[in-house]
């Protein structure tokens, strides 16, 4: 009988040992964690593309050096091709600046003349700053940095007057580009409450060209206007000129 109990309590041991590793054999259910993917911005264009991909970097340099976003971005636009020419792919120079003693690295091609010497970036980025540092440290872009920094249009017209490009329809290349894509609003961003709206200029004006002694006073009594109403022709933000600074002042029928 003994033998009977004990032969019983053993084989139940064994089942309970038995059950107990199949339990515990029995595989987890696998947590499947399903990861949504962000949509892929659509673009109508490359030029909508450069803007979203470059307006940042612009904005940047803006705060730093205070040249319009908007400028920055159109020029960069109309001189890389939209990030498309060969300076932009082939040596990240998104603003065709030559050489010009530049001991960085080199590309050569065709512009003004055949096999100009271009200068070539690691990064976009470098390119950007790289456009910052040539207007301001050159002497004859220090015209541009009296102009309000909402005045695009001045900027445009100044980059001309100074040499930037030979094209006589620069200016007006680069305005239409501001215009048409509201690049303007990249200024709005930065400057915030200080953002300005520059009114509109009715009459057409002439031109005037800084000469050495002038000041805004001398100006505006030749031109019989006060210093107030040239600063706002011309966007200027204080009384500072440049020799050589392109000024807009009122025809001489309404002097």
């Amino acid at each position: 009988m003994n033998r009977i109990l004990i032969l019983i309590c053993l084989g139940c041991l064994l089942f309970s040992c038995k059950t107990r590793k199949n339990i515990e054999a029995k595989p987890k259910p696998e947590v499947v964690v399903v990861k949504e993917s962000k949509p892929k911005k659509v673009y109508a264009n490359d030029t909508e593309r450069y803007i979203d991909t470059y307006k940042a970097i612009a904005q940047n340099e803006m705060k730093l050096y205070n040249i319009p976003a908007s400028i920055t971005l159109a020029q960069g636009i109309l001189e890389s091709g939209s990030g498309k020419g060969r300076l932009s792919v082939k040596a990240n120079n998104h603003f065709g600046i030559k050489c010009h003693g530049w001991k960085g690295g080199k590309i050569y091609h065709d512009d003004d003349k055949k096999g100009e010497c271009f200068r070539k970036y690691k990064d976009a980025k470098y390119s950007f700053r790289d456009h910052s540092l040539f207007l301001k440290e050159r002497k004859r872009y220090a015209g541009l940095f009296n102009l309000k920094e909402t005045n695009y249009k001045a900027w445009a017209k100044g980059l001309k007057a100074a040499g930037y490009a030979t094209d006589k329809k620069y200016p007006q290349k680069l305005i239409s580009l501001i215009e048409r894509y509201k690049l303007y609003e990249y200024d709005r961003e930065v400057l915030g409450d200080n953002y300005e709206v520059i009114e509109e200029v009715e009459n057409e004006l002439e031109t005037y060209i800084v000469v050495k002694g002038d000041t805004l006073y001398s100006i505006s009594k030749k031109y019989n206007i006060t210093v107030k109403e040239l600063q706002n022709l011309n966007g200027l933000k204080d009384n500072a000129l440049s020799v050589g600074q392109q000024l807009h002042v009122k025809p001489a029928s309404q002097n």
